[in-house]
C-alpha cells in the first residue's frame, strides 16, 4: 500500500546528533534510496523507473549535471538521484480539492518539506486578486490572463522571465526566443546564484565560460584538487570518477572548511569491494581552509611555483598566455603570515601540497559553490586559472578547469541563450534566423530582478521551473518584492514556497517531468540536455503523465508566445510545439557547435560541444591568449566574537527541494535548524553543545537579519567558521552582498553573531 503524503507538518523537535560519518554511499545508501523510492512510487514503478535513469535510451536525472561515461551500469544513479526521481515520479497528486482545503495563508505556514511531499500538480490553478485560495482555471484562460498583463505593461522590461536549471535545451531556446521577441533581455536564471562567478572568471581568462575537461581527463590526471565542493551529497556519482582516477594513480587534495564523508572514503555500491569492505580512501591531503581563504592559498602556491627552478612551463607561457610578468611581480610579494591567517593552515600543509603539485604533470582543479559565492569569488577563480597556466595545465589531456555545475542542464540553459547579457554575435544570429530585431540592452540578473520588483520597476514575474523565493537571498526582501508584482506565474511539477508568496494575481502551470512521456501532435518527442562537461544528449521519459492536463515546457512557451505575440510574430510556434526536431534545426543554425543537431544527438550518448582551449589550445579572449591576472588577495577579517557562516545543503536535500529531515553524513537527524560550530569557538561564545542560538548577520547597511532558534552542534569545522542549511539561512544573506563582477549572492561568507536563545 502506498503511503499517503503527510497531512500535518512533521514537528522538527530537538534534532538528534551523533558523530559525523567518515565514508559515503555503500549499502546504507542503497537501502535509503530504495526506501524513499518505494514510499513515493511503489516497488514495480521504482524498478521500471530507476533502471532508465541516465541510460542512453532513457531520461536524464533531474538532479545534478555530472556526466555519464560511455559504458554505463544498469543502475546508473546515486542516492540523491533516486530521491529526485522518486519526488517527480511519485504517485501522490495535488488536486483542486487540496487547494480548496488549504488556502494560501495555510500553505504559507507550511515547511518546504511538507509542500513537496504532497505530490504532483495536476491542473492549472489561479489565485485571483483578493482571493484566499487557488482555484482551477483552463489553459486557454491562463494564457489569456498572462497576455493581458504582459501587453498592458508600459515596457517589455517590466517583465522578468526566470529559468531554473532543469529546463531542457529546446524549452530554454524557445523561452529566450519568446522573451526577446516580446522585447526584453530580462532572463535571470539560477546560474546567477551559483556558477556565475565561474563563467565571469573563465570567460575573461581563457575565453570560454565553461570547464575545459571531459570525464576521461579525470582518469588521465596525476592530481585532482577538489576545492569548495561536497561531492558525497551534491554530486555523488563524481565519487565513482574519483575512485577510478585513484585506481589510475591520481592523487587528490581536498580543500574545504568541513570534513566531508564522501571525500574521506567512498563505498562504491556498484562493486563488491564497495559493498563488503571499507571502500576506497579518496583524499591524500585534506586542507581544512578557513572560509574565503582559497584565493590566498592558490596565490601562495603560485608564488612557490615561481620560486622553484624549472617548475613553470615556460614554452606554454610564452606561446599561449598574456600578462605573465605583471602577475608574477604581484605573486612574488605574497606574505606567508597573511596567507596563514587567511587560510588557517599550517605552513607545512601548504608545502606538502606544493610537492604534490610539482610531482604532477597533469592537474585538474574542481570546484563548486564554496569558491563561487564570496565577494572575491571571481578573483579567486582567476587565481585558480593562474595556477593551472603556470604549468601548462589547460589544453593538455588529463588537466584543466572543472567547475562542477549543480542542476541538470543549468549549463545548457546558458548555452541556449538564457542570459541577461547576451553576446552581440548571438543576437545577430537570432535576428538573421527569425527576422526580428532582438533588444540589445542588458537585462536583469537575479539580484537586479529582485530590486526591480521591490522598486516597482518590474510588475510581472514568470518562472520556468525552480523555487525562486526559497532560492534567493535576503528572504524578507525577496518575499516583499514578489508581493508587489501584479502577476506571478510558476511553471512547476510540485508545490513549493514560491507558490505561497504571490503577486496581486498568481498562476501555477503544471508541466511534464523528465520521467514522463511527451506526446505532441507530431508524435512522441524527446528533449536534450548539456551536462557539466559540455556533452549534449537526449532524454526520453516513458511514464504516463501525472495528469492528462499537463503540458510540456516547450508547449507552454509556444502557447504563451501565440497568446502574447499573436499575428505580430512570424515564428512558427505551433510547429515548434508539434515537433521539437524543428526547434533543434533552428538551434543548429543559431548556436555554434550544434550543426546537424538532430543527426548528432541521435547517436547514443550524444556529442561534445567544441571547446577551443581544450581542443586547440586556442583562447578566444580579447588578447587572443590565456590571460594571467593579478588581483589583490582578499584576507577576510572577522570582528571579535563573530563567525563566518557558509550556507549549505543537507544530505536529504537538492537545492531547495527537501527530501527528508536528516543529514546522515554529518550526524544530524530529524531537524534542519542547526548551526555547526567548532567546539572551541562555541565554548568561547558560551554556547555548549545542544544549546540554542539566534543567528544575526552583520552587513554595512546596518540592518539586522535574524534566523531564530538554531540548535548549536559542536562540529569539526575550521576555526572561526560556521555552517547552516539553506533556505532556512537565506534570510541572513543581504541582497546587496554579492560577488564583484558576477553579482552572485555571497552566501558562503556571511558575518554572523550567535546569541543564546531559549528553545522554541
Amino acid at each position: 500500500m502506498m503511503r499517503k503524503p503527510p497531512s500535518v507538518d512533521p514537528v522538527q523537535d530537538a534534532p538528534e546528533v551523533s558523530p559525523p560519518e567518515h565514508a559515503a554511499a555503500g549499502l546504507t545508501a542503497i537501502g535509503h534510496s530504495l526506501r524513499i523510492a518505494g514510499k513515493q512510487m511503489g516497488v514495480k514503478r521504482t524498478a521500471l523507473t530507476l533502471l532508465r535513469v541516465n541510460q542512453k535510451q532513457g531520461f536524464d536525472c533531474p538532479g545534478c549535471a555530472w556526466p555519464e561515461g560511455d559504458k554505463r551500469h544498469a543502475a546508473e544513479f546515486c542516492e540523491n538521484g533516486a530521491k529526485a526521481v522518486a519526488e517527480e515520479a511519485t504517485t501522490h497528486r495535488v488536486t483542486r480539492d487540496f487547494f480548496a482545503a488549504h488556502p494560501v495563508a495555510d500553505l504559507a505556514n507550511r515547511s518546504g518539506y511538507w509542500l513537496g511531499q504532497q505530490g504532483r500538480l495536476t491542473e492549472p490553478m489561479y489565485l485571483p486578486e483578493g482571493g484566499q485560495a487557488y482555484e482551477p482555471i483552463s489553459w486557454e484562460r491562463a494564457f489569456s490572463l498572462i497576455a493581458e498583463e504582459l501587453t498592458a505593461l508600459d515596457s517589455p522590461d517590466e517583465a522578468v522571465f526566470y529559468t531554473s536549471g532543469r529546463t531542457s535545451n529546446e524549452a530554454a531556446f524557445l523561452y529566450q526566443l519568446f522573451a526577446r521577441e516580446f522585447g526584453t533581455n530580462n532572463l535571470p536564471d539560477c546560474s546567477n546564484m551559483c556558477h556565475e562567478s565561474s563563467g565571469s572568471a573563465l570567460t575573461e581568462t581563457i575565453g570560454v565560460g565553461k570547464g575545459s575537461v571531459l570525464l576521461e581527463d579525470l582518469y588521465k590526471s596525476d592530481l585532482i584538487i577538489v576545492a569548495g565542493q561536497n561531492p558525497g551529497t551534491n554530486h555523488p556519482r563524481m565519487l565513482s570518477a574519483l575512485e577510478k582516477a585513484k585506481a589510475g594513480g591520481a592523487k587528490i587534495i581536498t580543500v574545504n572548511p568541513l570534513p566531508e564523508a564522501g571525500m574521506e572514503r567512498f563505498k562504491n555500491p556498484q562493486t563488491p569491494r564497495g559493498l563488503a569492505a571499507g571502500g576506497t580512501p579518496l583524499t591524500d591531503l585534506f586542507l581544512q581552509i578557513r572560509i574565503g581563504g582559497d584565493q590566498a592559498l592558490f596565490r601562495t602556491l603560485n608564488r612557490l611555483i615561481l620560486e622553484r627552478e624549472g617548475a613553470t612551463d615556460d614554452a606554454f607561457i610564452a606561446e599561449h598566455t598574456h600578462g605573465f610578468e605583471e602577475f608574477a611581480r604581484e605573486a612574488r610579494t605574497t606574505d606567508w603570515d597573511a596567507t596563514l591567517r587567511a587560510t588557517g593552515l599550517e605552513r607545512q600543509e601548504i608545502e606538502r601540497a606544493l610537492e604534490m603539485v610539482l610531482a604532477s604533470r597533469r592537474t585538474v582543479v574542481c570546484w563548486a559553490m564554496g569558491l563561487t559565492q564570496h565577494k572575491h569569488s571571481v578573483p579567486t577563480i582567476r587565481e585558480v586559472v593562474n595556477f593551472l597556466l603556470l604549468r601548462g595545465n589547460i589544453g593538455r589531456p588529463g588537466a584543466g578547469v572543472c567547475p562542477v555545475r549543480g542542476h541538470s542542464n543549468v549549463q545548457g540553459d546558458r548555452t541556449m541563450g538564457i542570459f541577461e547579457r547576451p553576446a552581440p554575435a548571438f543576437l545577430d544570429a537570432l535576428e538573421k534566423e527569425f527576422g526580428f530585431a532582438p533588444p540589445r540592452e542588458h537585462g536583469f540578473d537575479v539580484v537586479r530582478a529582485i530590486r526591480a520588483l521591490r522598486d516597482g520597476e518590474a510588475k510581472v514575474f514568470f518562472a520556468m521551473g525552480g523555487n525562486f523565493v526559497a532560492a534567493s537571498p535576503d528572504t524578507e526582501v525577496t518575499e516583499a518584492a514578489m508581493r508587489k508584482a501584479r502577476l506571478t506565474v510558476h511553471v512547476s511539477t510540485k508545490l513549493n514556497r514560491s507558490h505561497c508568496v504571490t503577486g496581486a494575481r498568481a498562476l501555477i502551470l503544471p508541466t511534464l517531468g523528465r520521467t514522463e512521456r511527451d506526446t505532441q501532435s507530431g508524435g512522441d518527442q524527446f528533449v536534450t540536455v548539456e551536462d557539466s562537461m559540455g556533452m549534449v544528449h537526449a532524454s526520453r521519459g516513458r511514464l504516463a503523465p501525472a495528469s492528462p492536463q499537463l503540458l510540456s515546457e516547450p508547449a507552454i512557451v509556444a502557447r504563451l508566445a501565440r497568446a502574447v505575440l499573436g499575428r505580430d510574430s512570424s515564428t512558427p510556434w505551433e510547429d515548434f510545439e508539434a515537433d521539437y526536431g524543428l526547434v533543434r534545426d533552428r538551434i543548429a543554425r543559431v548556436i555554434p557547435g550544434f550543426e546537424d543537431f538532430n543527426a548528432r544527438v541521435a547517436h547514443p550518448g550524444g556529442f561534445a560541444l567544441p571547446h577551443a582551449p581544450r581542443d586547440e589550445r586556442r583562447f578566444p579572449t580579447a588578447t587572443g591568449k590565456a590571460n594571467f591576472t593579478a588581483a589583490p588577495v582578499e584576507h577576510p577579517h572577522l570582528p571579535e566574537g563573530r563567525l563566518l557562516l557558509q550556507t549549505l545543503r543537507s544530505h536529504d536535500q537538492y537545492n531547495t527541494t527537501i527530501y527528508g529531515l536528516d543529514d546522515r553524513y554529518r550526524g544530524i537527524k530529524n531537524g534542519r535548524r542547526v548551526v555547526l560550530v567548532r567546539a572551541e569557538d562555541a565554548t568561547a561564545l558560551g554556547l555548549p553543545d545542544g544549546s540554542y542560538a539566534d543567528l544575526t548577520s552583520e552587513w554595512s547597511d546596518g540592518v539586522e537579519r535574524v534566523a531564530r532558534g538554531f540548535r548549536v552542534v559542536h562540529y569539526p569545522t575550521a576555526r572561526g567558521c560556521a555552517a547552516a542549511y539553506y533556505p532556512e539561512t537565506n534570510v541572513l544573506v543581504p541582497l546587496d552582498a554579492t560577488a564583484d563582477t558576477s553579482n552572485t549572492p555571497a552566501s558562503k561568507s556571511v558575518v554572523i553573531r550567535l546569541t543564546p536563545a531559549a528553545r522554541d
